[in-house]
């Protein structure tokens, strides 16, 4: 861990102190995520863990402002170099103008130490006393806000996005273009799984815990659970295994998947388990059938196939059982399965909402390096569909290259395997490829295509 920077400022108010403090700490986190290019949350995750001194408050500013200075890192680094103090106060009291954070005695004191003009105050304050209660500025009238604080500076919606992103996903509409940046401006709610429970009664216990549960229109075990953080050991329904926390988009895979009672499915990069749980929930929903299926979990981590039979085990599931990835060969038989799920690693660009940071400490490599790999997988997994039964390829990237070319290319060398008409659950649309767009349902970003062996 860096040593904290020091300032030579000099603080007179107990917001003050308390504000220089903060940007302290929030400074050091930040320079230690570009440097290391570690992600955000493991690096605050683990300084709290070190500096136990810190309470719920303490907390809250410190990691909403960090990763809100990275959600808008895009304009904030027009301003100058962060590493200049008084440019860096500059930020800090943007971000919280950006974010509309409330705690506006600390903004204020950022301001003050970023030694701004009168007449860049009156524009702040004229926006604080304009804009009520509810976050209600789009991006655009947020950029136009910038550009009147610091004249001479000149911030767009494209630039809150990489500009090599824009290279692997380029996206012709400009209105898409928008909602697109529009939504990685926000975070999107908690979304969660119910298992094993009628989806009313569990949002009833978790409202009467306090939690802000809501159902969900498009799958009937989703649920929202708010944006504010919740400690989910002290969440009951969690610890019985019957919620389980799992994105909107990624519960289009499992519905694409579709799996019955008396099925057999290989997952084959499983990870800790979110998708296998999925897929076992919903065979379980199958009354058509007897609970005769089960589902073979693989990955090349022990660490994420433990987590994922502690999360079997809570969640009271049967017929699931682990065949780890060891070598090149498969780890499971050839033509068994009647449903063969390749959650394949990619760049996580659908993912950008919930860690803004990675849009930043990665490059275009992290895209341009996964197609080979990816393909390689979906190719080696094949082998393991029977004839007649479904394969689905998924990603959590935005980009064509990991998505759509990767597909394609896998086609063109198993004649034996055929794209499935999907409808997407969001828009009613059918198509061989579902991208799931994160302005869509308030989600992540996600990419789904389901093939058949003939």
């Amino acid at each position: 861990m860096p040593v904290a920077p020091q300032s030579n400022l000099i603080a007179t108010t107990p917001a003050q102190k308390r504000a220089l403090s903060y940007s302290t700490t929030i400074k050091m986190l930040f320079d230690e995520v570009l440097d290391t290019k570690m992600p955000a949350d493991r690096i605050v995750a683990n300084y709290f863990r070190e500096h136990k001194k810190h309470g719920s408050k303490d907390r809250r500013v410190i990691r909403e402002t960090l990763f809100g200075l990275f959600r808008w890192w895009g304009w904030l680094k027009q301003i100058g170099s962060q590493h200049d103090e008084q440019t860096w106060f500059a930020m800090l009291s943007s971000c919280a103008l950006l974010e509309q954070h409330m705690w506006r005695n600390f903004a204020e004191a950022w301001q003050h130490f970023a030694q701004l003009s009168p007449e860049q105050l009156t524009v702040i304050d004229g926006h604080v006393e304009a804009r009520g209660e509810a976050n209600t500025y789009t991006v655009i009238e947020k950029s136009l806000l910038l550009n009147t604080i610091f004249t001479g500076k000149t911030v767009k919606p494209s630039q809150l996005l990489p500009d090599w992103y824009w290279e692997v996903c380029p996206i012709e509409s400009a209105e898409q273009q928008l909602k697109l940046v529009e939504a990685m401006s926000s975070r999107p709610p908690i979304w969660a799984r119910v298992q094993k429970l009628a989806t009313e009664k569990a949002v009833s216990q978790l409202q009467q815990d306090g939690i802000d549960a809501s159902l969900c229109e498009y799958f009937g075990d989703a649920i929202s659970l708010g944006s504010k953080s919740i400690n989910l050991n002290d969440v009951k329904l969690y610890k019985n295994g019957q919620v389980e926390i799992q994105d909107l988009a990624s519960q289009v895979i499992g519905n694409v998947c579709k799996p019955k009672a008396n099925e057999q499915w290989w997952d084959t990069c499983s990870g800790a388990g979110g998708k296998t749980l999925q897929l076992r929930s919903l065979m379980l929903q199958d009354v058509e059938n007897d609970s005769t299926g089960s589902i073979t979990s693989s990955d090349i981590r022990t660490k994420a196939l433990e987590e994922l039979n502690k999360r079997a085990k809570r969640a009271g599931f049967d017929s699931i059982t682990i065949a780890k990835w060891k070598s090149d060969n498969l780890p499971v038989s050839e033509n068994y399965f009647d449903g063969v799920l390749v959650d394949a690693p990619c760049s996580c660009t659908g993912t950008w909402r919930r860690n803004p940071d990675m849009r930043w400490i990665d490059d275009r490599s992290c895209v341009d390096d996964k197609p080979a790999l990816q393909l390689d997988i979906l190719s080696r997994s094949a082998k393991a569909v029977k004839t007649g039964s479904h394969l689905v390829y998924a990603t959590c990237s935005l980009s064509p290259l990991e998505n759509e070319a990767v597909v394609d290319a896998f086609l063109s060398n198993n004649k034996d395997f055929s794209l499935v008409v999907s409808t997407h659950p969001f828009t009613g649309q059918q198509s061989e490829h579902i991208t799931v767009w994160p302005y869509e349902a308030n989600s992540d970003g996600m990419y789904v295509a389901k093939m058949v062996k003939k």
